[in-house]
């Protein structure tokens, strides 16, 4: 007797689910990043399992963890997606005018500050038809955004909380090396010096932000490097309220050189490290398979001609 195949068929939306599992490691931070509850979460994985047929997590400790056969269907999942994105481009490619109607951008602050305006501009010359918004996100919310669609290009850097450069999931598009010179008060005792050792500024107040956003994770990190951990007395993510401290005199800070627009005015000095200088790394990432998209491919192509001035 002939033997009948069950078909094998999956949600994309529950695999959705299974990725954020994935990224985040947690049910309670998935569902936070999802805007749903724990139970909600355990529901969507339980019935991707019961679809695929197979065990999808396993217990660790008190927590969950994916198991191999998880990770195995996660990987094909990755390949779907970038063939379904290819064919939304051909798609697109196709029907008259040969694009969407609408872009969105997602990109860390220092971008929207010092890449962003640029971009725009050049974009509404060459897509007057497409509108063009942004948002202001960061890894790894700016990635779970990027994979449920309500981001298409993502603007991220290159530390712990970014997707690796060889996540399948992703077409990624380097940008720029974003250097990072040390600020201190104009009247500070190595204002004049120009370039100086990090450790000399040991015994300095620091003003540093978040430590889980990349510049707060660098300057702890570089410190390190160095030899000391920073007197962190100011916990402060405005690069123009970091500025506005440092001129004040309340500490010394690492500024981006991408942000210089907001601090470009105020009585500060700007030093260099001794050494190759603190930077990060900025890049722009769509869903695997949209860079064939041609309005998308515009856009990038304009990220990159404006870190390239």
């Amino acid at each position: 007797m002939e033997q009948i195949s069950t078909p094998f068929t999956v949600d994309l939306r529950r695999l959705a689910v299974l990725r954020e599992l994935q990224r985040r490691g947690s049910l309670a931070r998935t569902a936070e990043a999802l805007h749903l509850t724990p139970s909600a979460v355990s529901q969507q994985i339980a019935a991707l399992a019961r679809e695929a047929g197979i065990p999808l997590t396993e217990k660790d400790g008190r927590g969950v963890r994916l198991t191999g056969q998880a990770r195995v269907l996660l990987a094909h999942a990755d390949l779907i997606a970038a063939q379904l994105e290819r064919a939304r481009a051909d798609l697109a490619a196709y029907g008259e005018g040969g694009g969407r109607g609408a872009v969105t951008i997602g990109c860390l602050s220092s971008g929207i500050l010092g890449l962003l305006p640029d971009v725009l501009t050049a974009l509404s010359e060459r897509l007057p038809r497409v509108r063009v918004d942004v948002v202001e996100s960061a890894p790894p919310d700016l990635f779970t955004a990027l994979d449920g669609g309500q981001v298409d290009v993502a603007v991220a850097v290159d530390f712990a909380s970014a997707p690796p450069r060889t996540d399948p999931r992703y077409s990624r598009t380097e940008l720029l090396t974003d250097v990072m010179d040390i600020a201190v008060p104009a009247g500070h005792r190595l204002a004049g010096r120009g370039r100086i050792a990090l450790r000399e500024l040991a015994y300095e107040s620091w003003i540093v932000g978040d430590p889980r956003s990349c510049v707060g994770a660098v300057a702890r990190s570089v410190c390190a490097a160095a030899g000391f951990t920073p007197d962190i007395r100011h916990a402060v993510d405005d690069w123009a309220a970091v500025a506005a401290l440092v001129e004040a005199g309340q500490g010394v800070a690492l500024l981006p050189r991408l942000v210089r627009p907001v601090y470009a005015g105020r009585r500060l000095a700007l030093l260099t490290t001794e050494g190759e200088p603190p930077s990060r790394h900025v890049f722009a990432a769509v869903r695997k398979g949209a860079e064939k998209d041609a309005v998308l491919a515009t856009v990038l192509e304009e990220l990159r001609a404006c870190s390239h001035p």
